[in-house]
């Protein structure tokens, strides 16, 4: 799998695969103009285009359309484009980047312990990497 990191746009498209697993142009452009984009279908299938040829996506023929799927996992992507942000927004400093995340959003019960078991998760990983130093 290659490490390119997609675009605004083009992730706007991954996240209607992930959703969908697969979708065809009008649908990916379709669900794109729902969200409030304005494109056009041969916008969107330029994008397409583009995408496969930097191996984000690929597709195959079914009839007279192509039927897109991702060529990259959401969770791969999304830890990628987070680290990216996390170095070059906050030179990697994780608790400056938490305090400015947190600091002026309302964080729900179900958010914080999710956070808490993730805490304690790397912790234990933490734990037990020293223990085998």
């Amino acid at each position: 799998m290659n490490d390119i990191q997609p675009t605004d746009r083009e992730l706007e498209a991954l996240k209607v695969l992930w959703e969908h697993d697969e979708a065809t142009v009008r649908e990916i452009c379709d669900s794109l103009n729902a969200s409030g984009e304005d494109l056009a279908y041969t916008t969107v299938l330029s994008l397409l285009q583009v995408m496969e040829q930097k191996g984000l996506v690929t597709h195959r023929s079914e009839g007279k359309a192509y039927v897109y799927l991702p060529a990259i996992t959401r969770e791969k992507t999304l830890r990628q484009l987070a680290t990216g942000f996390l170095d070059r927004v906050f030179d990697g400093a994780l608790d400056e980047y938490l305090v400015h995340a947190l600091g002026k959003r309302k964080i729900t019960a179900d958010e914080l312990a999710q956070l808490e078991a993730m805490l304690a998760e790397a912790k234990e990983r933490s734990h037990c990497k020293n223990k085998k130093v």
